[in-house]
């Protein structure tokens, strides 16, 4: 039996069975989604295809999230703004770093070069 999965950002939703070689008429026609087809035999690889969408859409999130906060960061002109946001950016990049979401150089260089950002505004 095939299953699909519909990853949306809160996780896994509308997982169905569905004919083996094709998937329904109604989920064919939602552009929104993204829509994987897999073919688990077991319960626990099923199970792991749950937990693998969940931790994505959450990894996704948190990921945004913190590139969010970069460009706001970057886009502040007044220093005592910036300076009281650079901490909170730089301990969100951390937490990336250390949880696998982003690699720990490219932590390293986005810390750095806002560091240099908010010392060269007067």
């Amino acid at each position: 039996m095939a299953y699909e999965v519909a990853i949306t950002p809160k996780g896994v939703r509308n997982e169905s069975r569905t004919r083996r070689c094709g998937i329904d008429k109604e989920n064919r026609k939602s552009k929104n989604k993204k829509l994987k087809t897999t073919m688990a035999n077991h319960k626990s690889s099923k199970k792991r295809i749950r937990q693998t969408a969940t931790k994505r859409a959450h990894n996704r999130l948190y990921h945004k999230t913190a590139r969010n906060a970069v460009k706001a960061l970057r886009n502040t002109t007044e220093k005592g703004a910036a300076e009281a946001l650079l901490p909170k950016v730089s301990s969100m990049l951390d937490k990336l770093a250390k949880q696998n979401i982003i690699h720990k150089n490219k932590a390293a260089n986005l810390k750095s070069s806002l560091a240099l950002h908010v010392n060269a505004l007067a």
